[in-house]
């Protein structure tokens, strides 16, 4: 029973509860990690814009926008640990919009005769099927992280997406050293094609680590069974 004067919280009615996810869920879309994450979507449109006008100009323009994405990337995940931020739409759509970044750029690129498609092809199959192992492992309860060389695919994949984007030949000199002509076509796509080896090499590594994390589910399930059998 009760103390007298003090107050007994009552149960939240299943419409009290449906509005308090609601509130949740709009906190959560609106915090400012995710609100970066939208900019970085929005940036998407703005880079194909300005490739599609063509002039060196704007190629300029494009890669820093690009470059920019890229930043907010680094800063909302910071900022998400920083503030102690974790919500299940940033979960979401911090992958996704990594994902539409690059997916929108090389396929304009295929557009813009700066890369094969079938370089392309490979690359987005290779992304369609690690997520989706990632996803499968989720739901058997496993975690597969990022390994060394998903992380140095990544960084080949955006400098190689950047050199593509600038897509012009110049003349470089860089701390007093003349580096020639470059033609940034063609050295974004010799860095398009290693970050594809090391798309797959990395993808093999997850598949046989997902491969080892079944093992061993199962081998311990069979371990618990013939336990419970022994009792």
């Amino acid at each position: 029973m009760a103390s007298p004067g003090v107050p007994v919280e009552q149960p939240l009615s299943k419409r009290a509860l449906r509005r308090e996810r609601r509130r949740k869920l709009t906190q959560d879309a609106w915090n400012l990690p995710n609100l970066l994450t939208y900019a970085r979507v929005g940036m998407i449109p703005v880079v194909l814009y300005l490739l599609d006008r063509g002039t060196r100009r704007d190629a300029i323009y494009a890669a820093l926008v690009y470059a920019l994405a890229g930043i907010t990337d680094v800063l909302d995940g910071f900022l998400a640990r920083k503030m102690n931020i974790v919500s299940v739409i940033g979960k979401f759509l911090d992958p996704l919009a990594d994902k539409l970044m690059v997916a929108a750029t090389l396929v304009w690129m295929v557009a813009l005769g700066r890369v094969p498609a079938w370089a392309v092809i490979l690359l987005l199959s290779r992304e369609i099927s690690i997520t989706a192992l990632r996803a499968i492992a989720s739901s058997e309860g496993f975690v597969i992280a990022a390994n060394e060389g998903g992380k140095q695919k990544t960084a080949l994949q955006v400098l190689g997406i950047l050199f593509l984007i600038i897509g012009y030949p110049y003349h470089l000199n860089m701390l007093g050293m003349d580096l020639g002509v470059v033609d940034f076509v063609l050295a974004g796509r010799a860095l398009i094609y290693l970050s594809l080896v090391l798309s797959f090499t990395s993808a093999a590594e997850y598949v046989a680590l997902f491969a080892r994390a079944v093992e061993y589910k199962e081998k311990t399930l069979e371990a618990e069974d013939r336990a419970s059998a022994e009792e």
